[in-house]
């Protein structure tokens, strides 16, 4: 068989509806409890070789039927395009995911996709805030909820103090505890261990681990909920859409906020949320903590993942968390 090298059109029509692809993506949804994101991508990537299949074998994939080579030939075909390694890694691993479903129903007996080569990815290094651009983005809110208050009292129109002090928690939280930002949009109140000062974390794959939250951002958490008309309860939201809306805050909602307190603060805009899970990380590991500690405060699976941050450190592994974080 040899390797295709006409590209997609760009009019493709989708493909048909495909029972088997519809039943893999209602398990990642219910069974699984695959994020939204995960769901959305393995849609697509699934979609995507439908599509080249169509156009290139003009046909739909029958699943029962492809064998390695059709896999090597898609491969090929990815790697001439213009998408990124963790991009065509991606699809790979999405039909791989795909195809160990169809062999745990009994639809094929053998998995074609397995032990493929795919590209290597890229060792890119995190990006990540120093300790003084992450105090300065900590004081952000903080700046802003005084120059509001001064403002008030001027006779300017009135600002919510809680959603400046709403946001100050959520921001000691992630850097205090290293958290996905699904994972800190998904706190509850019961996730909460006041004395013990740790935190519930429900991580990718409903995984659930125990990390420690330091006295900043637990001082922070209970300054905000006395801003509150009601504290939040057990199975409540930590932080909340608004005074007023118990619902949690959306992850969107907190992605705009630290644009705004990253370029109040000086720093650069663009920097994502996980980009505050980096510098935690960063700062740990710079401070001693060692690497399976640090693998384990993240809810990393593989070491190797957590690996990259050593590149960035220049200590010596030694130390865990309450030695090792600036604001434990």
């Amino acid at each position: 068989m040899n390797p295709d090298t006409s590209p997609p059109h760009p009019d493709a029509a989708p493909p048909p509806r495909d029972e088997h692809v519809a039943a893999f993506l209602t398990h990642l949804r219910s069974e699984r409890t695959a994020s939204a994101y995960t769901t959305r991508n393995y849609e697509h990537a699934l979609r995507e070789f439908a599509v080249w299949h169509q156009e290139h074998r003009h046909s739909p994939p029958d699943w029962t039927l492809l064998e390695r080579e059709d896999f090597r030939s898609y491969l090929r075909f990815l790697g001439r395009s213009e998408l990124g390694r963790a991009a065509v890694r991606l699809r790979s691993s999405a039909l791989k995911s795909f195809y160990k479903f169809l062999l745990r129903r009994g639809v094929v007996t053998s998995l074609p996709i397995k032990n493929l080569a795919l590209p290597k990815l890229e060792q890119r290094l995190p990006k990540f805030l120093t300790i003084p651009q992450m105090i300065a983005l900590l004081r952000a809110p903080l700046d802003e909820l005084a120059a509001a208050q001064a403002a008030r009292e001027a006779d300017a129109p009135a600002v919510d103090d809680t959603v400046f002090l709403r946001d100050v928690a959520i921001l000691e939280t992630i850097y205090s505890c290293g958290l996905r930002i699904s994972e800190l949009a998904g706190m509850r109140g019961g996730d909460l261990n006041w004395p013990e000062q740790l935190v519930r974390v429900l991580g990718k794959g409903r995984k659930e681990r125990q990390v420690p939250i330091g006295v900043p951002a637990l001082n922070a958490i209970r300054r905000y909920w006395k801003s509150l008309p009601t504290p939040p309860g057990l199975a409540d939201a930590v932080f909340q859409a608004g005074r007023d809306k118990p619902q949690a805050v959306s992850p969107r909602v907190i992605q705009l906020r630290l644009k705004r307190y990253l370029a109040a603060a000086g720093l650069d805009p663009q920097l994502t949320p996980h980009k505050l899970r980096h510098s935690y990380a960063t700062h740990l590991l710079n401070a001693g903590a060692d690497l399976r500690s640090v693998q384990e405060l993240l809810g990393h699976a593989q070491l190797q993942t957590t690996q990259v941050y050593t590149h960035l450190t220049t200590g010596r592994l030694k130390a865990i968390y309450d030695q090792a974080h600036p604001r434990a």
